[in-house]
C-alpha cells in the first residue's frame, strides 16, 4: 500500500500549453526590443506575459485581455495592431490560437524568462564546482565580461580621443572644459553633442557619464574639468593607434566632406543625427557588437536647425577662438548682420495692446529684430552670420551669433515700483552686471500722472533711477511711452550697424577667459571680442546651480543696506561662509568679531564697509537659536 500512495504523490500533471502563443510570441518580442535598448518598459512586458501565461481561455482579440492584471490601453492597443497587420497578410481567416508554420514555440521558461541566462549561470557553476573547476573560461560557466570599448566615432569614442589629444599636447593643461570638449570632439563624432534624436532626450555627450562610471574619465572643480584616468589614457592611445592606422581609408573621404563645409562650426552645428547610446548606459555586451554602416551615418555639415537648437549647438562656438583656433570663430565684415533680440515677455502678457504697439513701431521702422527667450534683459543686439541656403534643404542653415556689448532692461514707473518693493530691482542689476556685456542699460517709460497713485513716493522712485546710473554705473534713457521706446530702439540698431561696419568679430569664451574688459575700451572702439548668444543665454539663467561663493553672494544680499558690490568686496576676502567662521573663531573678543568686516573697502570710491553692517554680518552667521 505505502508504494503505489508514494507513486501518486509524486505524480507531476503536465501544464498545458498557452492557448495564445500568438499574443506571447508578440509580447516576448517586444519585451526583448526593450531590453536590448536598456528600457524599463520591459520589466512591464514580462508581467503581462506571466498573466497571459496563467490565463487558460483563448482570447480572440487584444481588448479581451484587458481583464488581465498588467494589461493596459498602451499594451493592448500594440497587439491590436499587430493582429491587424498579421490578418492583411495571413489574410482574415488566419487562426491565432496557433503559431504560423517555422514560428520558434514561444515556450515558457527559456522565452519567457526576463534573465534567462541566470539559470543557465548557475548550472554551468554548478558544473563548475561537480567537476573541480578544471574548466576555466573554456567551461560552461559565466562569459568573461568583455573590455569596454566605444563604437568608432560614438560620442564616447570622441571624448577619449579627443582627450588623449588634447593631453598630448605640449604645454597642455591636463583638462578640457565641456564646451570645449564638445566642440572639438564633434568634429570625430557622427552624432549631435547638442541636439538630441527626434523623440529622444540622449545625445552624444550622454556617454560621458559611462566614461565617468567605468573610470575612464574624471570630472573634478566647478564649472566641470573633463580628464583621462590611467585607464582610459590606455584605452584612448590604443584606439588612436587603431584611428592612425585607417586614416588612409573611408574616413579620408569624411575629413574632405567636412572641409567642403569651410568652417568648423558649420560641422559642430550640424543636425540632429542618430543618438549614441553605444551601449553607454546599457551593460548589455552585445549592444558594443553593433557597427553602424557608413551610408547610414548622417552629414553633419550645413543642416538646417531650429531655433531652439541654435540655442544649444551654439555653445561649441565659443572656445575655439582661445583654443587657437580662431579661424572658424571669426565674422569677417560684410558676412554678418547686426539683428535686435526683443524678449518674448515684452511682446506677450500683460497689457498685450501696450506691447503689441511696440512690435508695430518697430516694424514701421524697418528694425530687423527676431522675438526670442532672453534670460536676463530686455533688449540686446547680436552680430548672426549670413548663409546661404543650401540646395535640396527647405530651410536655410541658421548662421552663428556672437551678442554685442549693449544690453537694456526696460521699465515702466509702475513696474519699477514693484520690483523695488519685491525686491526683484536689485537682483537685476547684480544680474545684468555680471552677464559678462559691458554696456548696460535702463530704458525707464515715465506713467505720466499714474505716478502719484503708485505704491512708492515718486521721490523715492527717482532716486532710485540716480542711484542706478551714478552708484551702480549704468547708462539711464528716459523716455515718455512706448513709441519714443521703440525710436530709441530704432536709433541704437542703427548706431551699432555703423559702428561694426567693417570690423572682424572674434568669439571668446566667458568660461575659458572670464569676464575681464576689452583692451579696445579705452580707444573709443567698440569691442570685436564677443561671446556667442548660445553661451550667453546659458549662463543668465536664473536658477541654475549655483557654486557656493554664489550663494554666500545672494545670502549677504538678503541684508538690508548690503549691495552687490559690498556683498562682492567681502566674497573677495572671504569667498565661502567656512573661510569667514574661519576668521571669526581666530578673533579673541566679541568686540574684535563685530568689527572684522568694517574696515573692507567696496566700490569706486573705496568706502570701508562700517561698522554697522560688520555687526549684522556677525549676527547672522554667529548667533546661536533664533535671530531677535
Amino acid at each position: 500500500m505505502p508504494a503505489p500512495e508514494s507513486v501518486r504523490l509524486g505524480r507531476k500533471r503536465a501544464l498545458p500549453s498557452c492557448p495564445n502563443p500568438l499574443f506571447l510570441q508578440w509580447l516576448t518580442e517586444l519585451r526583448d526590443q526593450a531590453k536590448e535598448k536598456g528600457l524599463k518598459i520591459q520589466y512591464t512586458y514580462q508581467k503581462a506575459i506571466s498573466s497571459l501565461n496563467k490565463y487558460p481561455l483563448p482570447l480572440q482579440n487584444a481588448k479581451e485581455a484587458k481583464i488581465l492584471q498588467n494589461f493596459g490601453d498602451g499594451i493592448c492597443k500594440i497587439l491590436d495592431e499587430k493582429l491587424q497587420r498579421y490578418y492583411r497578410e495571413k489574410g482574415s481567416n488566419a487562426p491565432i490560437h496557433s503559431l504560423p508554420e517555422g514560428a520558434p514555440p514561444p515556450g515558457r521558461l527559456d522565452n519567457n524568462n526576463l534573465a534567462p541566462s541566470r539559470k543557465k549561470n548557475v548550472a554551468g557553476n554548478q558544473g563548475k564546482e561537480k567537476g573541480g573547476g578544471g574548466g576555466g573560461e573554456g567551461g560552461g560557466g559565466r562569459k568573461k565580461k568583455r573590455e569596454y570599448v566605444p563604437q568608432k566615432r560614438s560620442g564616447g569614442y570622441a571624448v577619449l580621443l579627443t582627450l588623449y589629444r588634447q593631453s598630448q599636447t605640449p604645454g597642455s593643461k591636463g583638462y578640457m572644459f565641456k564646451m570645449e570638449l564638445q566642440t572639438e570632439a564633434q568634429r570625430l563624432c557622427d552624432k549631435s553633442f547638442s541636439v538630441p534624436d527626434l523623440g529622444s532626450k540622449y545625445t552624444a555627450w550622454s556617454s560621458v557619464s559611462t566614461l565617468i562610471q567605468k573610470n575612464l574619465v574624471i570630472k573634478t572643480h566647478n564649472p566641470a574639468r573633463y580628464s583621462l584616468t590611467d585607464e582610459g589614457s590606455a584605452l584612448a592611445e590604443r584606439l588612436e593607434s587603431a584611428e592612425e592606422g585607417t586614416k588612409e581609408g573611408p574616413d579620408g573621404d569624411r575629413e574632405e566632406g567636412r572641409s567642403e563645409g569651410g568652417e568648423d562650426e558649420v560641422e559642430e552645428e550640424g543636425g540632429p543625427g542618430v543618438v549614441d547610446l553605444t551601449a553607454s548606459d546599457n551593460e548589455d555586451d552585445e549592444e558594443q557588437d553593433k557597427i553602424h554602416p557608413a551610408e547610414e551615418r548622417p552629414v553633419c555639415v550645413a543642416q538646417p536647425r531650429s531655433e531652439d537648437q541654435v540655442v544649444s549647438s551654439g555653445k561649441h562656438q565659443d572656445s575655439q577662438a582661445t583654443s587657437g583656433k580662431s579661424n572658424g570663430a571669426r565674422l569677417l565684415p560684410g558676412t554678418y548682420e547686426i539683428l535686435l533680440c526683443v524678449d518674448f515677455i515684452e511682446t506677450t502678457g500683460g497689457s498685450s495692446h501696450r506691447k503689441q504697439e511696440l512690435v508695430k513701431e518697430l516694424q514701421r521702422n524697418g528694425v530687423n529684430f527676431d522675438v526670442r527667450k532672453l534670460n536676463v534683459g530686455d533688449f540686446l543686439w547680436v552680430a548672426r552670420e549670413k548663409v546661404t541656403p543650401v540646395p535640396g534643404q527647405l530651410r536655410a542653415p541658421e548662421g552663428r551669433e556672437l551678442v554685442l556689448d549693449y544690453i537694456i532692461e526696460r521699465k515702466r514707473m509702475d513696474d519699477l515700483c514693484g520690483s523695488i518693493i519685491d525686491g526683484r530691482f536689485r537682483e537685476q542689476k547684480f544680474r545684468l552686471k555680471r552677464c559678462g556685456l559691458r554696456k548696460p542699460v535702463y530704458l525707464v517709460e515715465e506713467c505720466g500722472t499714474a505716478a502719484s497713485h503708485l505704491s512708492l513716493p515718486e521721490t523715492t522712485l527717482q532716486q532710485a533711477i540716480v542711484n542706478t546710473q551714478v552708484v551702480d554705473g549704468f547708462f539711464v534713457k528716459r523716455v515718455q511711452d512706448v513709441r519714443e521706446s521703440a525710436a530709441y530702439l530704432t536709433i541704437m540698431t542703427r548706431y551699432l550697424t555703423k559702428l561694426y561696419l567693417n570690423r572682424t568679430l572674434i568669439c571668446r569664451s566667458r568660461e575659458l577667459e572670464g569676464d575681464g574688459g576689452s583692451d579696445e575700451e579705452g580707444t573709443g572702439l567698440p569691442s570685436c571680442s564677443l561671446i556667442s548668444f548660445a553661451e550667453f543665454n546659458h549662463g543668465a539663467i536664473k536658477n541654475k546651480c549655483q557654486t557656493v561663493r554664489e550663494v554666500f553672494a545672494r545670502q549677504l544680499m538678503q541684508i538690508s543696506g548690503l549691495s552687490g558690490d559690498k556683498a562682492a568686496a567681502i566674497l573677495e576676502q572671504y569667498s565661502t561662509p567656512h573661510s569667514l567662521l574661519t576668521a571669526y573663531e581666530r578673533c579673541v573678543s566679541e568686540a574684535e568679531k563685530e568689527k572684522l568686516l568694517s574696515s573692507i573697502r567696496y566700490g569706486k570710491l573705496k568706502r570701508n564697509l562700517g561698522p554697522a553692517l560688520s555687526r549684522t554680518v556677525y549676527q547672522l552667521y554667529c548667533t546661536q537659536g533664533s535671530l531677535s
